[in-house]
């Protein structure tokens, strides 16, 4: 399989994710895997103010964790391209289909096992 648009896909998801993942926390040094919502320095004026912030940073961080996931399995998928293992099913072994692939780049398995949990590693 010809992996160059795939690769080329990948690596556009990668750059909008990253500014993405910025815009809301910051990447920790020690495991790239992991980004951190950013908290504000600012004191908290009243109640309301401290509910707000809380809202919102629960907010983030649900948003975060997501992007989280999608960045991760990015960077997976652009290591297999270049181990040349991209487009295997994590699962099954087999091909993964290029309809599949073409919709989501970074996927992980096949059609059929799309609801079956792969690990990140």
């Amino acid at each position: 399989m010809d992996t160059t648009i795939y690769h080329e896909m990948l690596q556009n998801e990668l750059l909008t994710l990253t500014n993405e993942l910025k815009s809301l926390g910051v990447q920790d040094p020690e495991n790239t895997k992991d980004w951190e919502v950013v908290q504000s320095d600012e004191p908290e004026a009243d109640e309301n103010m401290v509910a707000d912030h809380t809202e919102s940073h629960v907010t983030n961080s649900a948003i975060l964790a997501d992007l989280e996931t999608r960045y991760n399995n990015v960077v997976l998928a652009l290591k297999k391209i270049e181990m040349g293992t991209y487009g295997i099913c994590e699962v099954s072994g087999e091909p993964i289909e290029l309809e599949r692939l073409n919709a989501n780049p970074a996927a992980r398995t096949c059609i059929t096992h799309i609801d079956t949990p792969v690990d990140l590693n």
